[in-house]
């Protein structure tokens, strides 16, 4: 097979699996979403990057104490259908941050199978993509909870998994507790993300 090492090389309308994505030896980062290659944005900007920095200390703190693992972007999750080889793995994401707390699902090269809880930052170029294509992808994988943190409007979305659907709690603004609901006892100020 001919070494990919520039973006351009792919065929954006052909099907790839997780055997593939490990050949490419180009520096853009891409996510394989059941197969298609979606170009990730270039590097967050910095207020993505200090959101998520602040939003890593709280994980950080308290998953020290517990027996899960916390991941943050570039960290490959391969999602898949009832099998785990990853010549038929068709779904590579980078999830800005990830909690695993079935560690059997980890291995060299990242996490295979679906995190227990993913927090997207939205940036003006991801925002469809999170909201969308990434909300369905999470609900259809079974991921118990997904945050979505809008950083210019100030705001964290807390979606949990229940009977196979998402089901949105209010959105939390700055002077707000952020409490997870699979894991009751983490919680902050929103408006500390966001300083």
């Amino acid at each position: 097979m001919q070494e990919i090492t520039q973006l351009s090389q792919l065929d954006l309308n052909k099907s790839y699996t997780y055997a593939d994505y490990l050949l490419w030896k180009f520096s853009e980062r891409v996510e394989l979403i059941k197969g298609k290659v979606f170009e990730m944005s270039p590097a967050p900007s910095r207020k993505h990057q200090e959101v998520s920095h602040k939003i890593n200390r709280y994980f950080d703190r308290y998953f020290e104490k517990n027996n899960c693992s916390l991941y943050y972007a570039p960290f490959d999750v391969r999602l898949y259908k009832k099998n785990r080889n990853d010549e038929l793995v068709e779904t590579v994401v980078q999830p800005d941050l990830c909690v695993v707390c079935d560690l059997f699902k980890l291995d060299d090269k990242g996490c295979i199978g679906s995190p227990d809880l993913i927090v997207e930052i939205l940036s003006p170029n991801s925002t469809k993509h999170d909201l969308n294509t990434k909300f369905n992808l999470y609900e259809e994988n079974e991921v118990k909870e997904y945050w979505i943190v809008h950083p210019f409007d100030e705001t964290i979305t807390i979606y949990t998994l229940q009977n196979g659907k998402y089901i949105g709690l209010k959105p939390k603004v700055v002077g707000e507790v952020i409490e997870s609901v699979i894991f009751p006892k983490l919680n902050f100020e929103v408006g500390l993300v966001f300083e």
